[in-house]
């Protein structure tokens, strides 16, 4: 099983989206998939159709030991694919850690329970650097960083490579930059190019050569709780993120 957390302490990057049509494309080719929304805006759990909360134990639970994955994971309308929710009691879980002892490896024990279940753990950080996304590089073999395409995409960049580092050298001496994905690409701007650009010069082979277009089909499929895969499959966006998946797969070694 492979926990790859999806963050990027800025806001707006295509995190969730990420999150969400990555889990979708991987199951889709037959991967055991569980999402998991640990933020606090339940977006992910939205995006794949789940709207009603209240009264739902999800991530929140499991963080903080009440609950089992297995007893609350979700199943979804996609096969292969569960989700644990963003509960409402996560916004108030970051205060609640800082007093605990081993705050940081709550989650990692959590997930200790369901190394058979899963292929792939895909969690979706919050877009902050405090103790959930500690948490999820804590219990991560890897992280992968979606950079939008714009300016200013680098800035800040460095501090959430700093934080990496922190988890690596404290925390999880195995966790891996799984990679960088470019979102919000533009063919019409030279922005969009020079962006890339700038990444693959930082980064090297760290930058996938899957890149995720501005597309207003990606846009418009969240609101109807769908992933793009299943709301256009034939849209660029869609292609896109099965590309992704693919690039991926292969990197682990994986035949879809």
């Amino acid at each position: 099983m492979k926990i790859i957390s999806i963050a990027n302490q800025k806001g707006g990057v295509g995190k969730t989206t990420t999150a969400v049509n990555l889990s979708t494309a991987l199951a889709a080719v037959g991967r055991r998939v569980l999402l998991v929304d640990l933020d606090p805006q339940g977006n992910a759990s939205t995006g794949v159709g789940v709207f009603e909360k209240q009264d739902r134990k999800g991530s929140y639970e499991v963080l903080c030991g009440l609950t089992k994955v297995s007893e609350v994971a979700i199943k979804t309308r996609i096969t292969h694919l569960d989700l644990l929710l963003a509960s409402p009691d996560l916004a108030g879980a970051e205060i609640e850690l800082v007093e605990q002892s081993e705050r940081e490896f709550f989650l990692k024990k959590a997930f200790s329970g369901c190394q058979n279940d899963y292929d792939y753990i895909i969690i979706d950080c919050p877009p902050t650097l405090g103790l959930l996304t500690l948490n999820a590089l804590s219990a991560s073999g890897s992280v992968l960083i979606p950079l939008q395409c714009e300016f200013y995409a680098l800035d800040g960049l460095s501090r959430l490579i700093k934080t990496i580092h922190y988890a690596q050298s404290y925390l999880n001496p195995d966790l891996k930059l799984e990679g960088i994905v470019m979102t919000m690409y533009d063919k019409r701007s030279s922005l969009s190019d020079q962006v890339a650009q700038d990444a693959k010069k930082h980064f090297g082979g760290y930058v996938f050569d899957s890149i995720i277009p501005r597309n207003t089909k990606v846009s418009e499929a969240p609101s109807f709780g769908h992933p793009v895969l299943i709301y256009d499959v034939k849209s660029p966006g869609s292609m896109a993120y099965m590309k992704l998946a693919g690039e991926l797969l292969t990197k682990h070694g994986v035949h879809a």
